[in-house]
């Protein structure tokens, strides 16, 4: 769904579309009502990363996110500055873009593996390596 100010909460910062408040419990999330990529503010994907089934809120798949790997200068939704691209330094192959005053963006499908580290993210990033 096209951005209308009225109707969504922020603007995607990758995609462009509108994005709807998710909750989870107590902790509520931005996601993108057309790629499905999240906004965390500050703390949030570590606060839900902890929580039990946290990663409901990630309902888009790996697959579709990769595509907006490719996706370039990226700006914070909240002061529109550029965001930072990084990785998560656990999981090198997990790439997401920050800014250092507002919070964090991740593409579909990246939450759920952020937050399910297993042996194979071992694997893969030593394969992928960091960003």
């Amino acid at each position: 769904m096209e951005y209308n100010p009225d109707q969504h909460s922020l603007k995607c910062p990758k995609c462009g579309h509108g994005m709807n408040e998710v909750s989870y419990g107590d902790i509520t999330v931005d996601r993108c009502s057309h790629c499905l990529g999240l906004w965390f503010d500050t703390g949030e994907a570590d606060q839900l990363k902890a929580r039990w089934m946290g990663d409901a809120v990630d309902t888009g798949f790996a697959d579709e996110g990769r595509k907006w790997d490719s996706v370039e200068d990226i700006a914070c939704p909240r002061c529109h500055r550029d965001m930072e691209k990084t990785s998560d330094p656990k999981q090198p192959h997990i790439w997401y873009e920050t800014c250092s005053e507002h919070g964090l963006f991740m593409d579909a499908g990246e939450f759920t593996d952020y937050k399910h580290e297993t042996l194979m993210d071992r694997f893969r990033s030593m394969i992928r390596g960091a960003r």
